[in-house]
């Protein structure tokens, strides 16, 4: 049930008096905030008419401004927010936007301090401090802006009254940068015409930039939305719009656009937006579903099969949790520029345009799976994460790895046909294998100490958060049984909802769903799960045939390197019954055998070590279900890297993929053998490698050749994909056959610009393929194209195989176009330098072009967020000598954060 709001007087006070003259008032603070902005010392702003103090400059002290985390001394209720962003430059060419804000809360402990986040904004106007009740509000002594830790700190004479509620007023202006986080602005062309888009990104600590907050997950509140926009534009926000009116200030004709109140909620899940977008929409039971895009890809239709798959999503999500979608209409909306793939924002979801919008003609149908999932995904956390929110980002794994897991639940039910709840296993299970076997890794829950500062919680948005969290979610449901699982679920999500939780809250519903079931395991819940979530890493398990005995060590694939963290021991009796409380996903070997035990829905699986066994299995690969012949693979070139095996033994499983025409077990050994590619195309096993591998392929080419001919779709889900890989590896190992193919498709479509005789789902591939076998004429039709392309997947097909052309020169010229946002949007940036590092031509270059622009890209793109983490890796995954470790360790010493 959820609870009430309340409006007090003053605030609405606010929202009509200072509506009319507060924003009047600021309307020419443009050129204030431009000089105040160079005026910005480091340690202070001074509002006009505050008492100020500056910041000591002498190392950090136990002080609360000093501290990364807010005192528990208030507690916000409301707020109270209008801006006012514009969509022109002013008259010394910044973007600003400019606003007004009210927080109510509650002192909870007396204090005279007022700690409250606020970042990159100028204070317009002295804040003011007013009691709601009846004691008078202490007086404002002085305001300090402490920059390092990005607060307001307000000082005051007397204390605050434990148990009164107060209400602190600001006026502030901003800029609407265009550096994709907090309220910036992201631009496009429509027609020839310049369009600009305000728009917001405030996970995780980024919603104090648009305006003063307590910018924390459990500083919960109520939200009063209101934003003054051109009548030509639409706002949006998480509400539904209660009034919308247009008025004249100070000369200038606005519509002003106020929304309900929201339900208590993070200020990380806020969002608002003003555009010129168009949108589709539908009703479900009262429920209101609509998707907004640029006004063009409406028109063509890019929008129909997100809009054809959310109501279906929703509803599934509501029989799952048991719980109403707790709001009255989803919002989901396409950005040109959006640094994530998508953010769960309370009913307005913001996305990528490719993970939003589709093109039956353009898309391929993975650009289909990418959006319904990611849909599936954003959707889920409208209950788990915002009605019932982690309490500090320390648990971040909890709500990513939730979403992560029953995304594939979502995006099955709307796409029945696509048995795409298998796919787990190779998306996020083996995917975060090869992440949590470094001894680099991390535990999923970290203590809160260890998560502070905004850059260390943007380091916890990673992979070990999404796909390892859920990877072990998916074992604990099948190990609990799904019944057991969403039984446990549902309570917890009644029990809390609009408030915050820590993860072991989950166990204990958990426990009481498994303590009220017939079969009761014999350890808990918690118990069992402190072992997967409190410690980094994964075990192998030795089995001693003869004996039974079972024993693990902590599984890393330089066995060399040993972290600081202990694993939990088993030891017991060999078990005919697969046993959950040893794990996950463990690897296994003796001295006879080699096995692979995945604890979950999949079963056993064994590799034996003796060449008998591995040419039975060779001659029956059918023989055994594709997850596993898929998880063989897998496990056979870790425990290979890890020196357990021979790495000739891991090779061996890979004969049987001549005859193999299915995709799982394809993408798990082409994923295995990509390692040996990054090791070895610099040397002279390449060529053998490229010959082993062109004659595994030749067959599944061949397969497809006479199963489609090339020109029709293959009839499953994972077959299309595997009709790619086909093509794609073949022509990469020098298929003539595949090579005439796609240079012929190519050149009929440079004859024809207007005609793409390429299908959707070969793109990729074709162009790689394409403009590797070309030359200049070849990539700058191709960069024609790019920049003519109005759907956003066919940009990022273009954009990514430009990376593989062979000729230098063309690829300096393309890591340079990387520092032009007119040329490459800034959200692309670093996976476009990674693309070039990926062609091994291009791979010198891009660690040449990345250092010779160390400080800028770093500026652009540092801080600890995940992109230029991912750039680093991406320019140096083919390192492997001495002398290659010594020119990363002579790198700048800032970027040794992201390794």
């Amino acid at each position: 049930m959820g609870k009430g709001f309340f409006i007090n007087k003053t605030v609405g006070i606010v929202g009509i008096v200072l509506a009319a003259g507060a924003i009047a008032t600021i309307i020419a603070l443009s050129v204030v905030y431009s000089q105040e902005k160079s005026k910005n010392n480091e340690n202070e702003v001074k509002p006009t008419g505050a008492v100020t103090t500056p910041v000591p400059t002498t190392e950090p002290s136990n002080e609360p401004w000093d501290q990364w985390r807010l005192p528990q001394t208030l507690s916000p209720q409301t707020y109270n927010v209008t801006l006012w962003p514009r969509l022109q430059p002013d008259a010394t060419g910044l973007y600003i936007f400019r606003g007004l804000s009210s927080v109510v809360f509650r002192c909870v402990e007396k204090t005279n301090l007022i700690l409250i986040h606020s970042n990159k904004l100028n204070m317009t106007l002295q804040p003011t401090l007013t009691a709601l009740g009846s004691k008078p509000a202490p007086i404002i002594e002085s305001i300090v802006m402490h920059t390092k830790t990005q607060y307001m700190a307000i000082h005051l004479k007397d204390e605050l009254t434990a148990g009164e509620s107060y209400e602190l007023y600001t006026e502030f202006v901003g800029e609407l940068a265009d550096d994709l986080g907090g309220f910036y602005r992201s631009e496009y062309y429509e027609n020839g015409v310049k369009k600009v888009v305000a728009t917001t990104q405030m996970q995780a600590t980024d919603a104090r930039k648009a305006f003063p907050c307590f910018d924390e997950p459990a500083m919960k509140a109520v939200f009063h939305i209101t934003l003054y926009h051109d009548p030509a534009t639409v706002a949006l926000s998480n509400g539904v719009v209660i009034d919308k009116v247009n008025i004249t200030v100070d000369d200038t004709f606005v519509t002003r656009t106020t929304f309900a109140p929201t339900e208590v909620m993070s200020t990380y899940l806020l969002a608002f937006i003003v555009s010129d977008f168009g949108f589709i929409e539908q009703n479900i039971d009262k429920l209101q579903i609509r998707i907004f895009a640029r006004q063009e890809a409406i028109n063509a239709g890019q929008g129909e099969y997100a809009l054809s798959v959310t109501g279906t999503i929703l509803k599934f999500f509501e029989d799952y949790y048991n719980v109403p979608y707790p709001l009255p209409k989803s919002d989901q909306i396409a950005l040109p520029d959006f640094n994530a793939g998508a953010m769960e924002n309370w009913g307005l979801i913001t996305y990528r345009e490719t993970a939003l919008l589709y093109d039956e003609e353009i898309s391929s149908n993975g650009n289909k799976e990418r959006i319904v999932t990611i849909i599936a995904h954003e959707l889920a956390h409208q209950w788990f994460g915002n009605l019932v929110t982690i309490r500090w980002w320390n648990d971040l794994w909890l709500n990513e790895g939730f979403a992560s897991y029953v995304e594939y639940l979502g995006a099955d039910k709307a796409e029945p046909t696509w048995n795409i709840k298998d796919l787990i296993v190779l998306n996020d299970v083996h995917r975060v294998f090869a992440i949590d076997a470094l001894a680099s890794s991390h535990p999923l829950s970290s203590k809160e100490e260890e998560i502070q500062r905004p850059e260390q919680i943007s380091e916890v948005f990673d992979t070990i958060s999404y796909s390892k969290g859920a990877s072990v979610l998916r074992m604990l449901s099948d190990f609990l049984t799904e019944t057991v699982f969403t039984q446990g679920l549902q309570t917890y999500l009644d029990h809390f909802k609009f408030n915050n939780t820590v993860y072991t809250d989950l166990w204990e519903h958990l426990q009481r769903a498994v303590d009220s079931s017939t079969s009761t395991p014999p350890r808990s819940v918690q118990d069992i799960m402190d072992r997967w979530v409190l410690q980094m890493g994964f075990p192998v398990v030795t089995i001693n045939t003869e004996t039974g005995q079972i024993t693990q060590e902590h599984f890393l694939l330089d066995p060399e390197t040993k972290p600081d963290s202990g694993l939990y021991q088993f030891h017991g009796q060999r078990k005919k019954q697969h046993n959950p409380y040893i794990g996950c996903c463990r690897k296994l070997v003796s001295f006879k055998m080699t096995v692979t035990i995945m604890f979950d829905t999949t079963g056993l699986t064994m590799i034996m070590k003796t060449g008998n066994a591995y040419l039975m299995f060779s001659r029956l690969p059918d023989s055994i279900p594709v997850i596993n012949r898929a998880q063989i693979i897998d496990d056979a070139f870790n425990l290979a890297k890890a020196g357990i095996i021979e790495t000739t033994l891991a090779l061996r499983t890979t004969l049987f993929l001549a005859s193999e025409t299915e995709y799982m077990p394809w993408e798990s050994a082409l994923d295995n053998l990509d390692y040996f590619y990054l090791m070895f195309d610099r040397t002279e096993v390449y060529g053998p490698m490229q010959t082993y591998v062109g004659n595994k392929v030749e067959g599944l080419f061949d397969y497809f050749t006479r199963l489609t001919n090339w020109e029709n779709l293959p009839p499953g889900h994972t077959d299309q994909y595997n009709q790619v890989n086909a093509l794609r590896v073949a022509c990469s190992t020098g298929l003539e056959a595949c090579t005439t193919l796609v240079k012929t498709w190519f050149e009929q479509w440079m004859e024809n610009p207007n005609v793409n005789p390429i299908k959707a789902n070969l793109r990729s591939a074709v162009y790689c393929s394409a403009i590797a076998a070309g030359g200049e004429k070849e990539w700058n039709f191709a960069w024609e194209m790019f920049e003519k392309a109005t759907v956003a997947s066919e940009k990022d097909k273009l954009r990514a195989a430009m990376a593989c052309a062979t000729e230098p020169w063309l690829l300096n010229r393309y890591l340079k176009y990387t520092l032009d946002s007119n040329k490459i949007r800034k959200q692309d940036a670093t996976s476009t330098i990674i693309s070039i590092a990926s062609n091994v031509v291009g791979q010198p270059l891009a660690w040449d072009f990345v250092r010779a622009n160390w400080e800028y890209i770093f500026k652009q793109y540092g801080g600890g967020s995940f992109s230029f983490s991912n750039l680093i890796n991406g320019i140096t995954k083919r390192f492997s000598t001495e002398f290659e470790l010594q020119q990363v360790c002579d790198l700048p010493q800032n970027c040794f954060i992201f390794f």
